[in-house]
């Protein structure tokens, strides 16, 4: 790889910030004097520890300034965008022009004018990008061998649309998709009234003994109350919706089943006002002071 993007990026680019790590991060695949390298936006992200949006809008403020070029007529490895950094190559050429003692290219020379060297590039993975012929649209095929690359500035709002990029999809395949109806893990959800017992819960049911506690009927009337209480809920996924049901199932009281709190001596007063322990001493006063029939 030649180092000299990469130092001018150090030396002499006005980037700041995130755009700065971009450029740097393109200019470090560059591979010849050409300045030329390729890169996707989930790799730039990736290198970047940045977000895909964050990157696509530093690109679009480095084509805006005029520090990186996006040749469309070019593709990378597996039909990544093929970038070029014109004021780079154009620095290289003017050192390689005073080494060789020729006469170096004036200050005000276009950046463009510096012919691509495509055979030097597949090397590398780049090759001029396959464009379907289409006599509707009358497009050209690949330009030529030393054709000019075609800059593509994007106003700094909107950002940077790539070739071959719907407008608001993703660069490749390997990036997810947003907004879809699905949980963070990936899981679908539905609400409690669409939710079906799975057969793990009805052999956890007979497992735990609450199919013969609360018998078929019970447990249908259980399952009708759950659904009643959690109509309200927000969707979840099923593996919670079943440890729900389950956690609801075992406090279900069985059919018939007495009330504990209303049966003598199970209560924490007793009738009059009295504590537990009062009305055991008054039993006891009560049957010390009963006559015997031995006085």
């Amino acid at each position: 790889m030649s180092a000299d993007a990469r130092e001018w990026v150090w030396e002499y680019s006005a980037s700041r910030g995130n755009a700065r790590l971009v450029l740097l991060s393109i200019a470090d695949r560059a591979g010849d004097e050409q300045c030329v390298s390729w890169a996707s936006l989930s790799s730039l992200a990736k290198r970047t520890c940045a977000s895909v949006s964050t990157v696509r809008e530093a690109i679009g403020r480095l084509l805006e300034d005029g520090e990186l070029e996006q040749l469309d007529d070019l593709a990378g490895p597996q039909r990544s965008t093929v970038y070029r950094l014109p004021l780079a190559a154009k620095a290289a050429a003017r050192t390689a022009r005073e080494q060789e003692d020729a006469d170096p290219p004036s200050a005000d020379e276009p950046e463009a004018g510096l012919p691509l060297r495509i055979s030097a590039l597949r090397r590398y993975g780049i090759r001029p990008r396959e464009v379907p012929e289409s006599p509707a649209k009358g497009r050209k095929p690949a330009g030529p061998e030393t054709g000019r690359s075609r800059r593509k500035p994007a106003p700094r709002r909107t950002g940077t649309r790539h070739s071959g990029m719907p407008e608001t999809g993703t660069q490749n395949r390997s990036e997810p998709e947003l907004n879809r109806r699905y949980s963070s893990s990936g899981t679908a959800v539905t609400p409690a009234s669409e939710w079906q017992v799975d057969p793990d819960t009805h052999t956890w049911t007979r497992q735990q003994g609450h199919l013969d506690r609360l018998g078929k009927e019970g447990l249908q009337a259980a399952d009708a109350k759950w659904r009643a209480h959690r109509a309200d809920f927000k969707p979840r996924a099923p593996g919670a919706w079943a440890a729900d049901w389950r956690s609801w199932i075992a406090r279900e009281h069985a059919p018939g089943h007495p009330n504990l709190s209303t049966l003598p001596g199970k209560g924490h007063a007793q009738p009059g006002g009295m504590t537990r322990t009062e009305a055991h001493q008054a039993a006891l006063l009560a049957a010390l002071e009963e006559p015997t029939g031995t006085e």
